[in-house]
């Protein structure tokens, strides 16, 4: 199968490749770490990519982007993730906080908020998910409710993405009761030094700063700091959702730690392992073409400005098996790789990508709810 994006595509995966072996550490396993020094790489490195217009390739010129190709930023996501994400929190402002922006926001959000993330300069946590709400997201409870001019907000979001480092949020609160109960959602756009929020990080073994609760007592909200209109949040996340699950290149990761392995082990130890092992590895790799192919058709269908949530949801039931399916046949290779530094680099990379692909069957909606939205779009196109 023929994935060549053109010789552009080809030179921007070249630039990219010999700026991460420059400017990031060869055992760099991501930015939010208990060491400092590991952010302090993502930072330097995101201002790296803004000056090459790189960070944001595909935005439009007037939003800090070079307005190209989306395959171009494609082959962005995909680099950066194979090298683990040193862009840091970067990635939720470009994918999908920027483009839900450029879809709903009005022109002076626009300017407030996009030229900043094209910039690098700029963290976005997403308050979606509560206590109760998390899978059946329109069931949430924090509600938002019109207090002279603007807006009171009161509630508890939970597994709040770098709540503890983010300078905005982008809340999905309810405005309103009515029939369904998707309907009265409404997105705000809220600062995180705002007066009654409150950060309390969850301890898990992803790591520091990844992922936190954050409660809400009476924070104040304006009608500039709503996005689109008040009511019509849920559309507006459903949007985001679509991209967030295809703006993740989880494959490329996978793919590249799947093509180091035999180079990693050398000819003998890669000969040594059992047979059955081998052939895992090889239906792991046409699994990540699987995964590609089916990110490439969502990619398709968004350059054309449309949104296609079932085929977002598609993917994402690939790439998650993807990610915990290959993580197992990694660290089984992993064990014998040879005990010198390239060896030790590789189990803690695997080891890196073992612990993100057990969260993988929950993030950015759980795989049940990825199959339920796909099982009902194919029934209703039946």
């Amino acid at each position: 199968m023929d994935f060549d994006m053109g010789e552009a595509a080809a030179r921007l995966r070249r630039e990219l490749r010999e700026l991460v072996a420059a400017q990031v550490p060869a055992d760099f396993l991501g930015a939010f770490t208990d060491d400092p020094a590991d952010l302090a790489v993502a930072q330097r490195f995101c201002g790296e990519l803004a000056e090459r217009g790189l960070l944001c390739a595909a935005w439009p010129q007037e939003f800090g982007g070079r307005a190209a190709s989306v395959w171009e930023q494609t082959v962005v996501r995909e680099e950066m993730w194979a090298h683990h994400e040193p862009r840091g929190a970067q990635y939720m402002g470009v994918n999908w906080v920027g483009p839900a922006l450029m879809r709903h926001g009005s022109a002076e959000q626009q300017r407030a908020h996009l030229p900043s993330i094209a910039r690098g300069e700029v963290i976005w946590c997403q308050g979606f998910s509560e206590p109760d709400a998390g899978s059946d997201l329109a069931s949430l409870r924090t509600s938002a409710r019109q207090d002279g001019d603007g807006w009171s907000i009161s509630g508890q979001k939970i597994w709040t993405s770098y709540a503890g480092m983010a300078q905005w949020c982008f809340l999905l609160a309810r405005t309103s009761r009515e029939d369904r109960k998707q309907q009265g959602l409404t997105v705000f756009l809220l600062p995180m030094s705002s007066p009654g929020i409150e950060v309390r990080p969850i301890r898990s073994m992803l790591g520091p700063h990844h992922l936190n609760e954050v409660f809400l007592d009476g924070v104040r909200a304006t009608e500039a700091d709503v996005l689109g209109r008040a009511g019509d949040g849920w559309q507006v996340v459903r949007e985001v959702l679509a991209f967030e699950r295809v703006g993740i290149a989880r494959y490329a990761r996978c793919e590249r730690l799947l093509h180091a392995a035999p180079e990693i082990l050398g000819a003998r130890r890669w000969d040594e392992l059992v047979p059955q092992l081998r052939g895992r590895w090889a239906r792991m790799l046409t699994h990540c073409r699987r995964a590609r192919l089916l990110a490439y058709q969502v990619l398709a269908v968004q350059a054309e400005g449309r949104i296609a949530p079932s085929d977002a949801a598609a993917y994402r039931i690939a790439v998650t098996r993807l990610d915990q399916d290959s993580a197992a046949v990694l660290a089984e290779i992993a064990a014998a790789a040879p005990d010198d530094d390239s060896g030790r680099r590789y189990r803690r990379a695997v080891a890196d990508h073992w612990r993100y692909a057990q969260a993988s069957t929950v993030a950015s909606g759980s795989i049940e709810m990825q199959r339920i939205l796909l099982a009902r779009n194919l029934l209703e196109a039946a």
